[in-house]
């Protein structure tokens, strides 16, 4: 059966642009003109993926994805934003979206993101395990102060639980079990998208700088930490 993509775009020329790649990729695609034709849509016939256009009229994609996560509706959803500042980009990710492309974008670029999206939904996420490390409990990770539980997909800072999103959530669990190892742009980026979205996207960053955000608190030592032209790494200074 071919996957099934929920489209939400109000621009009519982006919309039937972008459903004709789709279909023609082999997705069956049902497109919608604004949130609120997006939500009906999504409770009538759950989708395998979403894509919304941040800025429509009415309900906008961001409010669609809100709606749906506090619905417990953990569909993976792409963001399409015209908006390129990152604290935009990071209002996406803090209402749910898994992953965003800025317009104007390159149809294949959305056809990766998709893919990856839909990879990690069938497969889960398959992290880089440290060579020669002794095992780590069966249920729980352990690492610089962190608790994970990737069966419940729940996360703690000592006694404080972390809010994480889906990406988020993958992202550090890579970290963690890599800790003290530094894991490069290109190795992160096939870890957890399935594919190297190249030297200048800022994607990894912003979710960095988000789940430090969230990781980081007031007279504790950072937990990520860059290592400048090669990558990120987890440790407790």
């Amino acid at each position: 059966m071919p996957q099934t993509v929920l489209l939400a775009e109000d621009d009519r020329a982006i919309r039937n642009a972008l459903e004709r790649a789709l279909t023609l990729e082999g997705y069956r695609v049902t497109a919608v003109a604004d949130g609120v034709e997006a939500l009906a849509q999504a409770h009538r016939t759950p989708p395998d993926v979403l894509v919304l256009d941040v800025m429509m009229p009415g309900i906008d994609g961001l409010q669609v994805c809100r709606v749906l996560r506090a619905e417990g509706d953990r569909t993976p959803i792409l963001m399409l934003t015209a908006l390129v500042e990152t604290a935009d980009r990071i209002a996406g990710l803090d209402a749910g979206a898994d992953d965003y492309v800025v317009k104007p974008f390159d149809v294949e670029e959305v056809f990766a993101r998709l893919r990856a999206l839909l990879r990690r939904t069938a497969n889960g996420a398959v992290a880089l395990d440290a060579p020669e490390r002794a095992p780590l409990p069966a249920r729980h990770l352990e690492a610089a102060g962190m608790r994970m539980d990737p069966q419940a997909r729940r996360a703690w800072r000592g006694e404080r639980e972390l809010e994480l999103t889906r990406t988020e959530f993958e992202l550090l669990e890579l970290l963690v079990r890599n800790e003290g190892i530094v894991l490069d742009h290109s190795t992160i980026y096939d870890r957890i998208w399935g594919y190297d979205f190249g030297p200048g996207s800022k994607n990894l960053a912003v979710y960095v700088g988000y789940l430090r955000r969230k990781l980081d608190e007031p007279g504790a030592p950072q937990l990520i930490h860059t290592v400048r032209g090669v990558g990120y790494v987890l440790r407790e200074d």
